[in-house]
């Protein structure tokens, strides 16, 4: 979700759009694990919604995400403290941590929804405990700020986590299918961006550009780059060695999202990849003076020059439209044609 911006966060959705490990932690190999695999989710399992980043808007952001879970053929418990605000967040940091342990220690509950993200989750991560999460792991699924818990949980414990919809997103019956494919059908999916001209003689909308051609194979690892980059330096962000990294952004001004990308560069995260997707900078506009740098610059600039292979305009983000992306399982990168295959299950 924005991590700034409480009213964006309801309005993001998701619409009908085709679809054609071992990690180590930052610095510290001492704590390298193998992946762990949640099990595969089944109708009639129990979801539990939490909300570890920024407070709800209202109480329909709640029901919202109910009924969807419940519609899926899911029953839902809610955390104790989702409707707590404690300045912008949902709560203490100790009552959305509570909430947080108790999904996982719950032998009653199947999975795990974030209602939102927005911002705060980064918070949190020195207190998990990962002991817990790695003796009872769960399907977890957010995205934006989620992906602090997102990097942390496969930094430390070799987690497989998702990369998606949050509760307030709308959910199109294609987004459910897509769901249902992954988490309960335990599909491969191969992720394309739409192909659809419309009355147009060519593509104009969700078209990709090819930074650097060529096929690559390695752990899908990703998410957000601000929170990302501010995990640089800690230990709570993976070893991205052989790794294919995927980011996204939202209102953020293109000096700020080069200020990032060389957070990456300097950390030596860049340097570390086999291949590169870039999905949607939503509202990336710039703050103002004469000749910002725009997105393609900034691509060229740092991911070019890596050849590895690269492309970017993949409909993942603060989009309509966007992959469910299982963090951590192995996955095949075709630069030149705009495609992300899924090699292995995400969840057993």
């Amino acid at each position: 979700m924005d991590k700034r911006s409480f009213i964006k966060s309801i309005s993001l959705g998701l619409a009908t759009f085709p679809l054609i490990g071992r990690s180590a932690v930052w610095g510290d190999p001492r704590e390298a694990t193998e992946g762990i695999k949640a099990k595969a989710l089944k109708k009639g399992d129990t979801i539990g919604l939490i909300t570890p980043a920024s407070a709800v808007i209202d109480e329909a952001s709640i029901t919202f995400s109910r009924e969807v879970l419940e519609e899926m053929g899911f029953q839902v418990v809610e955390g104790r403290y989702i409707r707590e605000r404690y300045g912008n967040l949902a709560g203490t940091d100790e009552q959305r941590l509570a909430d947080f342990h108790r999904m996982f220690s719950d032998d009653r509950i199947d999975g795990i929804l974030c209602v939102r993200g927005g911002s705060g989750a980064s918070r949190l991560l020195d207190r998990i405990d990962y002991d817990l999460i790695r003796s009872k792991p769960k399907v977890l699924l957010g995205y934006s700020d989620i992906t602090a818990l997102i990097m942390a949980l496969y930094a430390k414990t070799g987690l497989i986590t998702f990369h998606g919809p949050v509760g307030t997103s709308t959910w199109s019956n294609y987004v459910a299918q897509t769901f249902t494919d992954i988490l309960i059908d335990k599909q491969k999916m191969t992720y394309k961006n739409p192909e659809n001209k419309g009355d147009n003689i060519i593509q104009y909308k969700d078209r990709i550009t090819t930074i650097h051609p060529g096929v690559a194979e390695g752990k899908l690892l990703g998410g957000n780059l601000t929170l990302i980059s501010g995990l640089c330096g800690s230990p709570y962000l993976p070893d991205f060695s052989g790794s294919i990294l995927f980011l996204e952004e939202i209102n953020e001004s293109p000096e700020k999202v080069d200020r990032m990308f060389c957070q990456l560069k300097n950390a030596g995260v860049l340097s570390k990849i086999a291949g590169f997707v870039f999905g949607k900078c939503t509202d990336c506009n710039p703050s103002g003076g004469y000749g910002s740098l725009n997105l393609d610059q900034i691509l060229q600039d740092y991911i070019h020059p890596l050849q590895v292979p690269a492309y970017s305009g993949a409909v993942i983000g603060h989009i309509n439209n966007q992959f469910l992306l299982p963090v951590g399982v192995t996955a095949k990168l075709d630069a030149g044609n705009g495609t992300l295959e899924i090699t292995e299950h995400a969840v057993k």
